[in-house]
């Protein structure tokens, strides 16, 4: 008597998701390339015959993958999804022009042409490539459903959080303007250069914009001090630059020689930072949240370290400010954005800026 395989079913969606984040996890840890297939039926349903059009695919589909790929709903009833894994060391153009020929073909020995052609398929790889140096990496909205998900399900509180953003940016530039004032003042008369410091950085989805800070370096200075000293730093192959009196190590090069006299005041107690208010009433940073990258720091990113600028829009300060800042290594600050991601809430967002102007007063970790 022979035994039959049982039949393969679609998962429904929110164990196809969960699976898919899953599988976006591990591959944050072990660099294996996987590919998300997307499938749209568009309006298949009964054809002239009564027959199943629907079914004919999923059929079809099941009978183009391999069992140890996972199919399910990615989307009920109109998003079906299939979720390949150890895809092997081929390159990833010719992984993806197999499974694009595979699942063709598959669909089409059951699918009549008119059939097929109202279909629609897509593919998605992760790890993502950076497209090009400007702009960090693609962030595929597709990868991320618990993401977007997770944006549905608190809106109004981001829609506050946006509104206490402004609010507080706009009357922060008008309380501080005297201070903004003798700060320029202060810049201008004590080295040539522009008062503002403008600064290319990587924002949320990996969305480049102009960074604003007071100048505090000299004018036409070379960054690369800095780039090689923070590629050592995010790779964890840079010994602390310094020990403060309580024996805590100190990770940032704390005797830059491009640095001003004034400049170091203003990096001391943070006063450099104060023009980002206007970062944050454009929009493009928020008064809390990860600080945002120079794109050659996110070159150095490993996978994982790239979900802290998907999680939460980038701020003016954050758990890595109120926790440490330079005493802190880099997978550890980044830690600290992840978990401020997850625990998100208007009250943690209060309790950081009540506690920041304590650690710009007494300095902590700043350089």
């Amino acid at each position: 008597m022979g035994f039959s395989a049982p039949k393969r079913s679609l998962l429904p969606e929110p164990m196809f998701l969960q699976a898919l984040c899953l599988e976006r996890k591990r591959a944050e840890r072990s660099r294996r390339l996987f590919v998300l297939m997307l499938l749209d039926p568009g309006e298949l349903a009964l054809d002239a015959r009564g027959n199943n059009v629907l079914d004919k695919t999923v059929s079809a589909l099941f009978s183009g993958i391999r069992a140890t790929d996972v199919a399910g709903w990615y989307k009920d009833a109109s998003l079906l999804g299939v979720i390949f894994s150890e895809l092997g060391p081929a390159e990833k153009k010719s992984i993806l022009t197999t499974l694009h020929d595979k699942v063709t073909a598959a669909l089409r020995s059951n699918l009549k042409t008119e059939e097929l052609s109202r279909i629609q398929i897509s593919f998605h790889c992760f790890p993502e490539d950076r497209e090009d140096h400007d702009s960090g990496f693609p962030a595929r909205a597709r990868l991320y459903p618990d993401l977007a998900k997770r944006d549905e399900a608190t809106r109004a509180s981001r829609v506050i959080k946006r509104s206490i953003d402004v609010l507080g940016s706009a009357m922060a530039l008008v309380v501080l303007s005297p201070i903004f004032l003798t700060i320029a003042a202060a810049i201008k008369l004590s080295s040539p250069g522009p008062i503002l410091f403008h600064q290319k950085r990587i924002g949320q989805h990996g969305i480049p914009f102009t960074f604003l800070k007071f100048r505090s370096m000299y004018y036409a200075n070379d960054s690369q001090i800095h780039m090689e000293y923070v590629k050592r730093f995010i790779t964890g192959t840079v010994d602390s630059g310094k020990s403060e009196p309580n024996g805590n190590a100190v990770y940032k090069i704390t005797k830059d020689p491009r640095v001003t006299r004034v400049g170091r005041f203003l990096r001391k107690t943070s006063l450099d930072e104060f023009p980002q208010l206007l970062n944050v009433l454009r929009g493009e940073m928020s008064l809390v949240g990860p600080r945002p990258p120079i794109p050659y720091e996110v070159e150095s990113y490993d996978i994982w370290h790239r979900r802290r600028l998907l999680e939460v829009k980038p701020g003016l300060t954050g758990l890595w400010q109120v926790n440490g800042r330079s005493r802190l290594r880099f997978d550890d600050m980044v830690r600290l954005d992840l978990e401020y991601a997850r625990a998100w809430s208007l009250w943690l967002d209060v309790k950081i800026l009540l506690q920041t102007p304590r650690a710009v007063f007494f300095g902590d970790g700043a350089y």
